[in-house]
């Protein structure tokens, strides 16, 4: 299995002084995921929960919603030059009965650790691909003041930040600020999809009355994502894309961009931030 942080040589510059010393850097490997079989989408991760990784991004699909509709996760060979398994490769098995999407057959996707999945179809697609559409009646509602201390909590919950200070962080919390889940990858799209995923997993789908958080900009991607698992309201500590505060005000989500202390902004879905 592949770590999640590796050791290269660095030269140091500090004050005029150079010294040479190993440093600690997030590991980044492909991570090829396979539907039923068949080649689906390629997405640069930091390795860990993987098979996590492949169901988050299925629900984010719209493929899965249901633990019934899972039939199994496996690794698949994908050998070294040593003869070992990389485990980068992972099959997802639908049970009997669930349709195989389109997308199997009309996109082979690759992702960036940076972008997801850039050119991503419109507002509609997604409107027609949620298995949870009922977010907007959501009755849950968060105050501000504890909005603003979940930054703070979610960094204290990042262990391998600490060590490589090159990963994005994805954290679920309750409406009372809770943290349920932390996940850490080089993607900020791979940790919404394990946190969604291992949400799945445990047979928490809809994600009905919780805050998913984000170290980053909240992209359209992550505003799908959130919607597709049913969460009613989305942070980041940074600014939202256009085409995420359209999908939020469409869907009943809050979303709320520039999250840093006490200080926020609310671009959709602000009766349920309360004063």
């Amino acid at each position: 299995m592949g770590r999640v942080t590796e050791r290269r040589r660095v030269v140091r510059i500090r004050n005029g002084q150079v010294g040479v010393r190993p440093d600690t850097l997030v590991a980044e490997e492909p991570l090829e995921i396979r539907l039923n079989g068949k080649p689906l989408a390629v997405t640069m991760r930091t390795p860990g929960d993987d098979f996590a990784l492949a169901v988050g991004f299925l629900v984010s699909e719209g493929v899965l919603a249901r633990a019934t509709d899972l039939q199994a996760v496996t690794y698949c060979e994908g050998q070294a030059e040593d003869g070992s398994n990389t485990y980068n490769v992972v099959n997802v098995r639908l049970a009997a009965g669930v349709p195989v999407p389109d997308i199997t057959l009309e996109r082979n996707v690759y992702t960036t650790s940076s972008c997801g999945l850039c050119g991503k179809a419109s507002l509609d697609a997604v409107r027609t691909a949620t298995r949870f559409p009922g977010i907007a009646a959501d009755p849950v509602r968060v105050p501000a003041e504890l909005l603003g201390k979940l930054p703070d909590r979610l960094r204290a919950a990042q262990k391998v930040f600490d060590r490589t200070g090159g990963l994005h962080a994805a954290g679920l919390f309750t409406a009372e600020g809770e943290l349920i889940d932390v996940r850490e990858d080089v993607g900020r799209h791979n940790a919404v999809d394990k946190i969604i995923g291992r949400a799945f997993q445990a047979g928490r789908l809809p994600l009905a009355g919780t805050v998913l958080l984000v170290s980053s900009r909240a992209s359209f991607e992550l505003a799908q994502k959130a919607v597709m698992a049913g969460i009613p309201v989305l942070a980041a500590v940074s600014a939202p894309s256009s085409l995420a505060v359209d999908l939020a005000l469409e869907s009943g989500l809050t979303l709320v961009g520039f999250l840093r202390g006490p200080d926020m902004n609310v671009y959709a879905g602000e009766e349920r931030i309360t004063l």
